[in-house]
């Protein structure tokens, strides 16, 4: 092992521990205004009046009406209000904030608003609905003359659903007017200079009218990327309006009821198959955007450009949408769109090979990529692709070969046993030119008088571990003491824009800068003198320039690669299905701290596996979510998944500090494909086509077909 990969107590393990860590609602309340959203009741409809009840001195109704600057939210498109307009367009919609001293009269005065609505007939079906926010193709070779020359075609589609991030902590925010009149935001989020740069809109101010804290945040797992600046904006408007300190932190069912979930989507793929390869795919991606575009476009392309999965397919043509619904926005999540469409093109080529009479991941190893080839969007794989040794890994882990051939006889009795195979990699970084034309991230270090170092970058540590992972690179170089360095949540009052806290890119991009600022620093370091060094980000010379309008180019520098497996044994009474055991290999480059990187890969691979099987969520007939709790949403535990064994498989990155490369991501993605491939196979040979697939969707298969 690598000594930077060596282990140590996290940074941040002894607050947590002890219960000292400050997280937004432990702030004092003392003259704090407690502030709740009057959400909207319907899915659809044009708001005629808001009835209020007379408010107490020292509360407050705030609206669009108060909104200083432009009323939206600066996401991607401009289309998310800070407040709603004349229309709300999901349950849930924020119509106004109710703020006072006092949360119980706060509640009452909020639950005595009367909102008069003209009802519209709201689109709830994403196969219904018509209107598009963003629309991709892309694509190269003869699709059409390699179908037309085809031994056989293979026309299949594949359905996936909601998924809740299921943080620990709510959502929650709060604002503070300053007296200079500047506006702090701070509370539980990812993305620091995302929220700086939505509030200062909101607010109609420069840059410098506002700044933004990253508070200790439990968890986000991409739920906080987005989300946080509207209710940063919210809260900010609210402060600007009371001209005191408002805090509004979600409940559980308010949580889970009204922010942003994965995108669920539905995936067809038409495949080509000529002696016995797959010659060409024409596939079509729809996600399910919600009421507003938020985050869609980018997860949209990377669910595309995913789309083709780990093989070679001479002959590609891919389009992919993202549309329109009444119902609540989806954001980012864990894995970023590639889940949804790795799962679709896996479980398509398990069954082109059953359907040929060969086995499945022979096939698959048949059409794997290598070091060289092109990428899905005529970019390269400039460096190796660790597939088949991974591949090895698991088999020697679980038995897989001898396991599958054993399942696929003829199962009797209540209890059938099945085994299945996932391949995938993870883009790491941000998608195509991204870093490059808009992250254009920024890092410092400061050294003071004492020799003490303090990593300057607005990351945030939203529990993978960058408080911990970025001091261990600069006292790595600079061959300090650990706890000479040290990194605090990002203020943007104080910190440089090292870019947003996604796409697996923290420690791969903005680890690799502080790294060459440690050199830098280590190389003019001066004895009792205060100093500092900063780095800005450089493109590497190797990457083919991506073309955002024609998906071409290198979309990411390099990969993140996994092979997961998962046996389970299915009760043909009950449905229900018992995981035997989950084997992951995962390529994340080198480990900054090996005890991390395999929680992540732990935690991860648990999360994906709850998307395949027990995660489900749906909205009822007026759009409304109807899991909104802890007690009909259900996530997976240890007691669930009691044998998960995660293993680390290193092909270094050269451009990633010491060679790491994007790791909290890729756990996620395959675990849907391998757990239903195992379903499959325990029940007979049955084709499969949606997650998550519960235990009554087993029921309903062994009634229809006898299993």
């Amino acid at each position: 092992m690598d000594k930077i990969s060596q282990s140590v107590v996290k940074k941040d393990h002894a607050t947590k521990i002890s219960g000292r860590s400050v997280y937004v609602a432990d702030y004092p309340s003392e003259g704090v205004l407690c502030g709740k959203l009057l959400h909207a009741k319907v899915a659809r409809a044009r708001v005629v009046r808001v009835e209020v009840p007379e408010l107490p001195e020292g509360y407050f109704y705030v609206d669009a009406k108060d909104v200083p600057g432009d009323n939206n939210v600066n996401i991607v498109l401009d289309d998310t209000p800070v407040y709603c307009r004349d229309t709300v367009e999901y349950i849930g919609e924020p119509i106004a904030m109710l703020c006072g001293p006092d949360e119980a009269e706060v509640e009452r005065l909020r639950d005595a608003c009367r909102v008069v609505y003209e009802e519209l007939e709201p689109v709830l079906d994403l196969r219904a609905a018509t209107e598009t926010f963003f629309d991709y193709h892309y694509g190269h070779g003869d699709v059409d003359g390699a179908f037309a020359e085809a031994d056989a075609i293979y026309d299949e589609e594949f359905e996936t659903g909601y998924q809740e991030q299921a943080y620990l902590e709510t959502q929650g925010m709060m604002a503070e007017p300053e007296e200079s009149g500047r506006m702090f935001v701070h509370g539980s989020s990812q993305c620091a200079y995302y929220i700086h740069g939505a509030v200062a809109r909101a607010l109609g101010c420069g840059p410098s009218g506002v700044h933004i804290l990253q508070d200790v945040t439990g968890g986000g797992f991409g739920g906080k990327e987005a989300f946080p600046s509207i209710l940063g904006c919210q809260v900010a408007v609210a402060a600007r309006k009371c001209g005191r300190p408002v805090r509004c932190v979600f409940d559980r069912r308010e949580d889970m009821e009204y922010t942003s979930k994965r995108h669920p989507s539905l995936c067809r793929y038409k495949v080509a198959v000529k002696d016995g390869r797959v010659t060409a795919m024409d596939i079509d991606v729809v996600f399910n955007a919600g009421a507003y575009s938020t985050l869609s476009a980018v997860v949209l392309q990377r669910g595309i450009i995913a789309a083709p999965g780990v093989y070679d397919v001479p002959n590609l043509r891919v389009h992919g949408c993202a549309r329109k619904t009444n119902t609540s926005p989806c954001g980012a999540y864990r894995g970023f769109g590639a889940p949804q469409t790795f799962f679709a093109v896996e479980m398509m080529m398990d069954h082109i090979a059953r359907d040929l009479g060969v086995d499945s991941l022979a096939f698959k190893q048949a059409h794997l990529v290598k070091q060289g080839d092109s990428t899905s969007t005529c970019g390269r794989y400039h460096f190796p692709v660790p597939l088949p040794a991974m591949i090895e890994e698991v088999e020697t882990a679980c038995s897989y070969r001898e396991k599958r051939a054993a399942y696929a006889k003829p199962q009797t009795g209540r209890y059938r046993r099945g085994i299945g195979m996932s391949l995938y990699f993870h883009g790491a970084g941000f998608t195509g030119s991204g870093e490059r034309d808009l992250i254009k991230a920024v890092a410092k270090l400061r050294k003071y008088r004492d020799g003490t170092v303090e990593v300057l970058a607005s990351n945030g540590d939203i529990g993978q571990g960058v408080r911990t992972t970025f001091p261990k690179i600069v006292a790595h170089e600079l061959n300090l003491p650990l706890d000479k360095v040290f990194y605090d949540h990002p203020d943007t009052a104080r910190v440089p824009d090292s870019g947003p806290t996604v796409a697996s890119r923290s420690l791969m991009i903005v680890g690799e800068l502080l790294r060459r600022a440690a050199i830098h620093l280590r190389e003019v370091w001066v004895d009792g003198e205060e100093q500092e060094v900063e780095e800005r980000y450089k493109e590497p010379d190797f990457m083919i320039p991506f073309d955002i309008t024609k998906f071409d180019g290198d979309a990411y520098p390099t990969y993140a690669w996994a092979v997961n497996a998962i046996e389970l044994e299915i009760d043909t009474l009950t449905g229900t299905s018992k995981v035997l055991g989950a084997y992951g290999s995962f390529d994340v480059g080198t480990p900054v701290d090996y005890n991390i990187v395999l929680g992540q890969m732990e935690g991860g691979f648990l999360q994906g596996i709850g998307y395949a099987s027990i995660e489900k969520m749906d909205c009822d007939d007026k759009g409304r979510i109807r899991n909104n709790s802890f007690s009909d949403y259900l996530i997976p535990t240890t007691k669930d998944v009691p044998n998960l064994r995660c293993m680390l498989h290193v092909e270094k990155y050269p451009d990633g500090p010491y060679g790491a490369k994007g790791a909290g991501e890729l756990p996620l993605v395959g675990a849907p494909a391998a757990y239903l491939e195992a379903v499959e196979q325990a029940l007979g040979g049955s084709s499969l086509h949606h997650a998550p697939f519960t235990a009554e969707d087993t029921l309903a298969v062994i009634a229809k077909e006898g299993v």
